[in-house]
């Protein structure tokens, strides 16, 4: 014993040891002969089983000749009367999964066991013919499982009644036909029969509402036993209240009462499935609410780990939509941080900092501290942006708060937990007039020994635009310059970006910024230098305390309004010349389309001659296609050019979609057509746009596609003038007129005669979001102030009832045809409220900027407050006069 001993020592943390370990297939093949023996070895036998059952689960594949071999030694075990063997067998059985014509060796041993007199031969032989049989069988075996099912051994009746949740899946029809013996189950004493029952009832009804309804109401009046039947009644009851409570408007909720009762239930699973149901349910009052938060408080307080975890992580759901309901149950949950299960100990943590109340913050923030160093950093997340939703409910705590953020941020910890520290500091000095002197100073110390590069550039950065406006800049350009003797040659470059902004704001600092600048002429990085050299230039050269010109402050401060993709490929394309590379004539639309326009599925797009996508964008493409047709060429700049519209479905004779082109005082609808019959060639194919509910525009000209032939896309084109400068909207009808001829398909040429033929197309539309271009800006804070107040329009919306809240967002954004900016669109679950930033240039080149703030009510009513700001007055109006319609 003791060299064994000493073995387990010496091993020191390996895996543990395996029965298993090293086995082969080959061999256990060989070792399954023992199948054959005259003289069975039950215990030899189920060794070799176990063997096998392992390789399977292991992923080994047996070939077809194998696992039959297996199959027919296994059958012969049927012989023995080993009750633990016969087991084996039934298991083995099972994962060989025989084919149809190896199933009949084994039906009618399995059917003999089926009507043993031994209870466990006949649940497990239930169990395997389910399993293996196809339906002509089991019509055979039906009259058995029905017996089976109302049986009074609780086993047997339990394996019917599983065996049926599975067959559900394949022979729905024959299942069905269970349903009185299935109904006669629910009534059994036994607990674990009355659970599957009621779970088979409702998978064989779940198609039918009234009757899952009919099902619900008279369990719910009866006595359901099992506690197990019982929780996964309370989830049926869920559902149809659900379901009731949309075509339910007297305000009456079905079944609460039910679902109140057993709160009341003397086993812990159906107390806290009732709770949880209850807090689940859409719009729940706070009155309904109250008895659930009860026996979840007393939960927190149960020796149970399961049962306080259950508890917490309910409650930590609830306190995202109902914290003042929660409140009551603060010193309980103060009492789980210090928790032995880190998980429960985060939830109580996560919880507290949405209900707790101003006076208490500062003692929850002491018992955080000595917790923090126990958990993982994906919990320390979670703890942290509680923390900044606190901070930012109670802005007089910032500074208790910002302490808290400092010290952690000093502690050890990955990329992830340190740039959500970093994420909250910026977002409360943003959101805290008060909080950006200290914060700024937080960071200012991080970034003196931060071991990540994006979270320095990220703070020198935001210290560039926000440390000027301070009333001491000059204490923070120590940290900025020793960050370019200190670091790599990223943050180097940034902080010689960030010195730069000191100077162009700071007119007192600007000697002093000249002198560290024109040091970092010589550092060994060309990006480094570079930007030097251009900040010097930029900012006047001499150094001398003068105020810095507006567009100098426009051009280190102001933010581009130009994708950067956008501009990586002009500037590819540009051929030096003469003529200087022109910022304004990089397209601002953040996707571009390609001209490849999209087609029916499995054609292959081309266009009119176009160039490949990669080499230009899809708006300098579409101009030059415009303008070199006469009769478009006078139209001027093209503004925008529309995402393809399909007009047809797919796999249909003819695949035709639209592209919308907006100019100042017109609209061009560009039709993409392609052939998709081999058989025919379209000629002289026009569209004939019907613009009847589209007053405001007036037909100019058609320009038919000559010749369509098979899988070779082509293009026709109808213009529209419009007044100029007003976003004018209206519904255009379509229909597609050529000539078609047939085509010989061996030779591969046309008939000369033709057949006028027309072909109906879906209705196209001119909408208020074609006249805005999606161009995003990098700083909208900044772009918001630069724009100023004196064009601002502010005003408030009824948006009705919605589904949710995102989806009355998206509705907004879409409408409007701007783009989200900062991640704004993204609304967080259960969210009651939402702000939304949006920006975009509007037809005329006006920049236009949007901010959106969202409520939502209990009866899912959503309000709107819409302020816009933009260059000019009209277009602020006009963005209104969007929404209002």
């Amino acid at each position: 014993m003791a060299q064994f001993v000493k073995k387990d020592d010496d091993r020191d943390e390996e895996a543990e040891y395996s029965p298993f370990l090293g086995i082969e297939k080959g061999a256990v093949l060989q070792e399954a002969r023992v199948f054959n023996d005259p003289q069975l070895d039950s215990r030899r036998c189920s060794q070799v089983i176990t063997k096998l059952l392992y390789l399977l689960n292991q992923g080994e594949t047996f070939t077809k000749v194998e696992a039959t071999e297996v199959f027919f030694a296994v059958t012969k075990l049927f012989q023995s009367k080993d009750i633990g063997l016969r087991r084996m067998v039934y298991l083995m059985i099972k994962e060989l999964s025989p084919s149809s014509d190896e199933v009949i060796i084994v039906t009618s041993s399995l059917m003999k066991d089926m009507n043993s007199k031994t209870d466990v031969y006949r649940a497990n032989a239930i169990r395997v013919l389910c399993r293996i049989t196809d339906g002509t069988l089991l019509t055979q075996i039906e009259r058995y499982l029905k017996q089976a099912i109302v049986d009074k051994n609780p086993v047997v009746a339990s394996a019917a009644l599983v065996s049926g949740i599975h067959l559900l899946q394949t022979n729905p029809e024959i299942v069905k036909r269970w349903s009185n013996e299935v109904q006669e189950a629910v009534q059994s004493r036994a607990a674990l029969v009355q659970f599957h029952a009621l779970a088979l009832l409702h998978q064989i009804r779940q198609n039918d509402r009234l009757a899952v309804s009919k099902l619900v109401t008279s369990l719910t009046r009866g006595t359901v036993r099992s506690p197990l039947a019982q929780c996964l009644l309370i989830r049926y009851t869920s559902q149809v209240i659900r379901e009731s409570s949309m075509n339910n408007q007297s305000g009456e909720r079905p079944f609460y009462d039910f679902l109140e009762g057993c709160l009341r239930h003397k086993a812990e699973m159906v107390i806290f499935e009732a709770a949880r149901a209850i807090t689940e349910l859409n719009g729940v009052t706070s009155r309904e609410l109250t008895p659930a938060i009860t026996v979840l408080q007393l939960f927190l307080s149960s020796s149970k780990p399961v049962l306080r975890f259950a508890a917490v992580r309910t409650l930590n759901k609830v306190a995202m939509t109902h914290p003042m309901a929660v409140t009551n149950c603060n010193i309980d949950m103060e009492s789980l941080i210090s928790d032995q299960n880190r998980s429960i100990a985060t939830l109580a943590i996560t919880t507290l900092l949405k209900t707790g109340n101003e006076s208490g913050v500062d003692r929850l923030m002491k018992q955080i501290t000595n917790f923090m160093s126990d958990i993982a950093d994906e919990f320390k997340i979670v703890v942290v942006d509680a923390i900044r939703s606190l901070c930012l409910k109670f802005p007089l705590k910032y500074r208790t708060l910002m302490n808290f953020l400092s010290n952690i941020l000093r502690e050890e910890g990955g990329f992830e937990y340190k740039k959500a520290i970093v994420d909250s500091i910026v977002i409360l000095i943003r959101d805290i007039p008060d909080a950006k002197e200290s914060g700024l100073l937080h960071l200012c110390e991080f970034i003196e020994d931060c071991e990540f590069t994006y979270l320095s550039t990220q703070i020198l950065h935001f210290l560039g635009v926000e440390g000027p406006k301070t009333s001491d800049p000059s204490k923070y350009i120590r940290y900025i310059y020793n960050r370019v003797i200190l670091e790599n040659a990223t943050v180097r470059a940034s902080a010689v970006s960030t010195l730069a902004k000191f100077g162009a704001m700071v007119d007192s600092l600007k000697p002093r910024i000249f002198v560290l600048l024109r040091r970092c002429l010589y550092d060994n990085d060309d990006e480094v230098r570079d930007r030097a050299t251009l900040y010097l230039n930029t900012l006047g050269g001499d150094g001398s305390v003068v105020e810095t010109d507006k567009d100098v402050k426009e051009f280190l401060f102001g933010s581009l309004d130009i994708p950067l993709v956008n501009l990586e490929t002009s500037l590819q394309n540009y051929e030096p010349t003469e003529e200087p590379f022109d910022i304004s004539s990089v397209p601002r639309e953040v996707k571009s389309q390609p001209l490849a326009e999209k087609k029916a599925a499995g054609k292959k797009p081309t266009a009119l001659g176009a160039p490949p996508a990669s080499l230009t964008s899809a708006v300098d493409t579409y101009e030059k296609l415009l303008s070199s047709i006469p009769e478009f060429s006078t139209f001027g700049q093209l503004f925008k050019s529309s995402a393809p519209v399909e007009l047809t479905e797919a796999e249909t004779e003819y695949a035709v979609n639209v592209v919308k082109h907006i100019f100042d005082r017109h609209v061009v609808f560009q039709y993409n057509c392609t052939n998709t019959i081999p058989e025919q060639l379209l000629e002289n194919v026009i569209v004939v746009v019907d613009a009847s509910e589209a007053e405001e525009f007036a037909e100019l000209a058609t320009i038919p596609l000559k010749a369509l032939p098979y899988d070779t896309p082509g293009q026709t084109f109808v213009a529209f003038e419009k007044p100029e400068g007003v976003p004018a909207v209206g519904r255009f009808s379509n229909v597609l007129k050529f000539i078609v001829k047939e085509v010989d398909p061996s030779t591969g040429e046309a008939e000369d005669d033709g057949v006028e033929d027309e072909y109906q197309l879906e209705d196209s539309e001119i909408v208020a979001a074609d006249y805005m271009l999606k161009v995003g800006v990098s700083n909208f804070r900044n772009a918001w102030e630069s724009l100023g107040p004196d064009f601002e329009r502010v005003d408030e919306y009824g948006l009705g009832p919605r589904e949710s809240l995102s989806e009355a967002v998206n509705a907004v954004i879409n409408l409007l045809g701007m783009q989200p900016c900062e991640g704004t669109e993204v609304v967080a679950a259960n969210s009651r409220s939402h702000a939304c930033l949006l920006s975009g240039v509007y037809i005329g080149n006006v920049k236009v900027l949007v901010r959106l703030s969202f409520g939502v009510d209990s009866a899912k009513e959503v309000a709107m407050k819409l302020a816009v700001r933009s260059e000019d007055e009209s277009v602020s109006d006009a963005i209104h006069e969007i929404v209002a319609n």
